[in-house]
């Protein structure tokens, strides 16, 4: 008989899976599409030529740490589903996805943003309007958060469609 904790949603999974999304949407979105900071630009500014390609590695070295979360928590998930009995839970999935997300964006807000200060959210905005930038990225790391325990904390104990990824 197999340990009934065995067959539950991989909380770990979905918060890797979590982090993961939340590095690539800032990657994507803040370093690239709308191009307002890159991974070292209030240390390496994009005044020279050295300095962009200096931002760009990192910012691939970023992308990088991004994919390896991701494929980490699409393994463990994997591992589990695989079990008879799998137990799955969209309310659990997207909660750990939000709990990883939204740690991501506190870690990265308050270690890259304040601390570090490698970059602030957005360098386009006049210097003294970059801090409400970086408040509304905590809030919104918060909010996840918050939204991400809710869902976790109340899908925990009930009964979900049960089925692993094996044929039956």
């Amino acid at each position: 008989m197999q340990d009934e904790k065995s067959n539950r949603f991989p909380t770990s999974a979905g918060i890797l899976l979590g982090l993961g999304l939340g590095a690539f949407f800032d990657g994507i979105v803040f370093h690239q599409l709308l191009q307002w900071h890159h991974m070292l630009s209030s240390w390496y500014p994009l005044n020279s030529l050295d300095n962009v390609r200096l931002n760009t590695l990192w910012d691939g070295l970023f992308h990088s740490a991004a994919y390896v979360l991701l494929l980490t928590g699409l393994y463990l998930l994997w591992q589990r589903a695989r079990k008879d009995g799998f137990d799955w839970s969209n309310a659990q999935c997207l909660g750990a996805m939000l709990l990883g997300w939204g740690v991501f964006n506190l870690v990265e807000g308050v270690v890259d943003h304040q601390i570090l200060r490698l970059h602030q959210v957005n360098e386009t905005a006049p210097e003294a309007q970059r801090v409400f930038w970086d408040i509304g990225f905590l809030l919104w790391g918060a909010a996840m958060l918050v939204m991400g325990g809710s869902l976790v904390r109340g899908a925990q104990g009930k009964v979900h469609g049960q089925g692993g990824l094996q044929p039956r």
